[in-house]
């Protein structure tokens, strides 16, 4: 990431149906526990429609607007409609998020960022990091394989193990003043 990114930010990376969201949701829940503040960016392939058509935020964004805050007591969403224009880089999105102790990155694994893979050799696709220099550790359900070039290797049935593992990285992650 550039020097400008928002401090620590690690992708989570994998095939689908690797188990990424069900490991981000129990490192989020303890890290959050422990009084972190963690951010999640989460790319989708897929249309996103949070409000159902004939609710008034989508009645407005379908009306032209350009960006639509929907805001309550409880959370705010602000939905920008691209209307062809090219889908906004990763930098892009990081640069509207507050301030947080660590962003994780569900997807895009094509960015340079330092990642942890998610991955299942039953799912009978083939592991990331030995193309990707910029896998730090695999969670996976398989032993590690001689060939894993130094990466950490994590038991992904153990969570408690990545979340030291994570913790262990942020404190070693490089302070950009």
């Amino acid at each position: 990431m550039s020097p400008t990114s928002p401090g620590p930010v690690l992708g989570v990376v994998g095939w689908s149906g690797s188990g990424k969201t069900s490991l981000l949701e129990q490192l989020i829940a303890r890290l959050a526990g422990q009084g972190l503040r963690v951010n999640v960016v989460k790319h989708s392939h897929h249309d996103v429609e949070l409000e159902p058509p004939r609710k008034d935020s989508a009645r407005l964004r379908m009306a032209g607007a350009a960006e639509v805050m929907l805001a309550s007591p409880y959370r705010v969403a602000i939905l920008r409609e691209l209307r062809g224009a090219d889908e906004p880089s990763l930098a892009e999105h990081l640069a509207r998020l507050a301030p947080a102790d660590l962003t994780l990155v569900e997807g895009y694994k094509w960015e340079r960022m330092p990642k942890l893979e998610v991955f299942r050799p039953a799912l009978g696709r083939p592991a990331l990091y030995p193309d990707d220099p910029d896998v730090v550790a695999v969670a996976s359900d398989a032993p590690c394989p001689p060939d894993a070039r130094g990466v950490a290797w994590l038991d992904l049935n153990d969570p408690g193990r990545v979340l030291e593992w994570l913790r262990d990285w942020l404190r070693e992650y490089p302070k950009v003043s």
